[in-house]
């Protein structure tokens, strides 16, 4: 499950990530076995190595100890958002125009939850997509996950 940046782990790790010099991109709680994995992903500008994730992991992880979030027992991973990139905010959507995405919508509209194609436009909570020359409007809130996809 893909966790929006306003959710109380967002809260908490968003401004740790974000004085290290890296943007908060997303994080994911998800199930393996009788653990969870919080899995977090950040950005930059000169990209992510490493070693950033290895000093992202160290700080987050003690803010994490420190605010005892996650009531089971977890692995905590940070990577690079990678070439699939994650889209959760209206201002990841806006920096990524003109390429093309996947997305997966909540509940079905008119029989459809899937779209990929082109992302247009951004505005007042709704992207612009065309799918197959045919223009859909989908609002941000509406979606359950999106991602850049392969340009073909």
């Amino acid at each position: 499950m893909s966790l929006p940046p306003t959710t109380r782990l967002g809260d908490i790790i968003a401004p740790v990530i974000e004085l290290l010099g890296f943007e908060y991109v997303a994080c994911e709680l998800v199930p393996l076995g009788v653990r969870m994995v919080l899995r977090i992903y950040i950005d930059s500008e000169e990209g992510v190595t490493i070693r950033d994730c290895e000093i992202v992991s160290r700080q987050v992880s003690a803010a994490l100890d420190v605010e005892d979030s996650v009531k089971s027992k977890y692995f905590l991973e940070v990577s690079s958002p990678g070439s699939d990139r994650l889209l959760v905010t209206e201002a990841h959507f806006q920096r990524f125009i003109g390429h093309r995405i996947k997305v997966k919508l909540r509940h079905s509209r008119n029989g459809r939850r899937n779209y990929s194609g082109l992302l247009q436009a951004v505005l007042d909570g709704n992207i612009t997509m065309v799918v197959d020359g045919d223009a859909y409007v989908l609002a941000v809130s509406d979606i359950e996950k999106a991602n850049l996809a392969p340009e073909s």
